[in-house]
Formats: structure tokens, sequence, C-alpha cells
């Protein structure tokens, strides 16, 4: 019985260190030499620290920056660990609202949001990536037409004019990657990195 056991075990112990081991250390390695900033989490650098990752959203309130979109992410409940609080834009624990259509919750929500937002712009259609949440809570990129409904509350809160902020906005918009995937996208904490260093000049 050992005899037909033995190769079974050789194969598992074999593959488990190919599989699971040296091809997943490779990779990493080679990911390392040929995309450093994306292999350690594209993170951002500002005066010699860390302030957030390309790849992960922030929560921006002051009028005088950018906002993303609405994350629905949590996280235990400081007071009672068997309840949740909002905490926007957690990535220890990615996750949409998971709340329908029919939700008195989401709707009234939605509505607050849309009733802040035409306030603030009351010229303009709200765009819906501003009031909706993505899959993830995470998503650090808006659209440019939501970037572009925020440029007069931003302009006002800084006193620049509205033109200079919107070609900001335009500089700051990425286009489909090679022309075809993907949608035309603003990276939120990018815009407001080159928000502030515009300022400073």
């Amino acid at each position: 019985m050992l005899k037909e056991i033995r190769p079974a075990l050789v194969v598992l112990v074999l593959l488990t260190a190919i599989c699971g081991l040296a091809y997943p250390l490779a990779m990493t390695g080679i990911a390392g030499v040929l995309f450093p900033e994306q292999a350690a989490g594209s993170l951002i650098v500002k005066d010699g620290a860390v302030i957030g990752s390309a790849l992960i959203g922030q929560e921006f309130k002051d009028d005088k920056y950018f906002h993303g979109r609405p994350s629905a992410t949590s996280a235990a409940d400081p007071a009672d660990p068997t309840k949740t609080v909002s905490s926007p834009y957690n990535a220890a624990n990615s996750s949409g609202s998971n709340l329908g259509p029919t939700s008195k919750a989401l709707n009234d929500r939605v509505k607050e949001d849309v009733d802040k937002l035409k306030a603030e712009n009351p010229s303009a259609a709200v765009p819906v990536d501003l009031v909706t949440a993505s899959g993830s809570g995470l998503d650090p990129e808006i659209s440019p037409e939501a970037a572009l409904f925020q440029v007069p509350r931003v302009a006002r809160a800084r006193g620049l004019s509205e033109d200079g902020v919107r070609k900001l906005v335009n500089a700051q918009t990425k286009g489909r990657f090679a022309g075809l995937l993907g949608e035309p996208r603003v990276n939120v904490l990018a815009l407001n990195l080159a928000l502030d260093a515009t300022t400073r000049k």
C-alpha cells in the first residue's frame, strides 16, 4: 500500500513547493524588479511621508478639496464589537452597502446627497458616481463629469478662477487604456495634490 501512496505524497509535496512557494516568490520578485511602485502598493509619498495609495480612495470633507464617491465600508464599533460603524474607505473591510433599489435607507441617503450637491452647484446635473458607492467601497477615482461638477465649490473655497481649476481637472483626467478599455477617470488624491501644489505656487 505504501508503494501506491508514496508517489502521490511525493507529487503533493513537489507541487506544493513549486506552486505554493517557488512560483509566488518568483512572481513577487519579478514584479518588484519590473514594477516596483505597483508591487509596493502604489503608495503616494509627500514630504517623506506616505499619505495614501493611488489604488485606495480617501475621504475628503473640506470644501477646498475634490470629494470622491461615497463609501459604504464599515468597521467594528469600538464601544460594542458586535456592531459596526461607518468607516469610509476602510481597506480592511472592502464591501458595498448591499442595499437594493427598494431600500428606504439607500433612497433617503441618495436624496440627501443629491439635495446637498444641487445646493452646491444648482446649474448642473448631479453625476451618478457622486451619490452611489462602488462595489468595493474603495474606489479612488471619479468620472471627469463628477470632478467638473465640483469645480465651482473648490474654486470658491480656494479663491481661484473656475477656468483654472477646470484646466487642472482636464490635465489630471486619464483616458481609456489603449484607447479602448475602461472609462475616462480622475484620481481624487492625485487631483487634490496637484491642486495643493498649484495653490502653493
